[in-house]
């Protein structure tokens, strides 16, 4: 193949948006023993991409393991949710009174401006935590295959 060729479709690679067909072309070059002396940085790469999908995982998984590790963490989880939960309250209590103190303080338009700055807050907050439904289905329809 040309260098020139094999130089592009490198930079092609780099980008991914190279071919299935292109990316066998490399892996024939690459594994040539006379590489060019600029582009052998890239020949340890290609070589391991051509050995690695004859790899296999021989060792047994023992799914009833995993499938008894995940109430253990939920457990651990809530009790960790109990302590947010009391660190929550007992910071609610500390800072609930010192709304007249902030009155005060601060003028009506910088409260104001901070009350609209931690409404966008909740807002993306409540987005976030949208996307995580999400991924407990996710986690719920992998466990049904993990499982079977």
């Amino acid at each position: 193949m040309e260098l020139d060729n094999i130089e592009k479709l490198i930079e092609k690679y780099l980008e991914a948006t190279t071919t299935v067909a292109e990316e066998k072309a490399l892996k024939v070059y690459f594994a040539q023993d006379e590489v060019a002396s600029h582009l052998e940085q890239y020949a340890p790469m290609f070589r391991y991409f051509s050995g690695a999908k004859e790899e296999q995982f021989t060792q047994q998984v023992a799914l009833d393991q995993i499938a008894n590790a995940a109430p253990r963490r939920k457990k651990a989880n809530y009790k960790w949710l109990s302590v947010a939960a009391v660190g929550l309250l007992m910071f609610g209590l500390y800072f609930g009174n010192i709304e007249t103190k902030l009155e005060e303080e601060y003028t009506q338009e910088e409260i104001a401006q901070a009350q609209q700055a931690l409404s966008l807050l909740s807002m993306n907050f409540n987005k976030g935590s949208q996307q995580l439904a999400h991924l407990k289905e996710f986690e719920k329809n992998t466990n049904k295959f993990l499982i079977k």
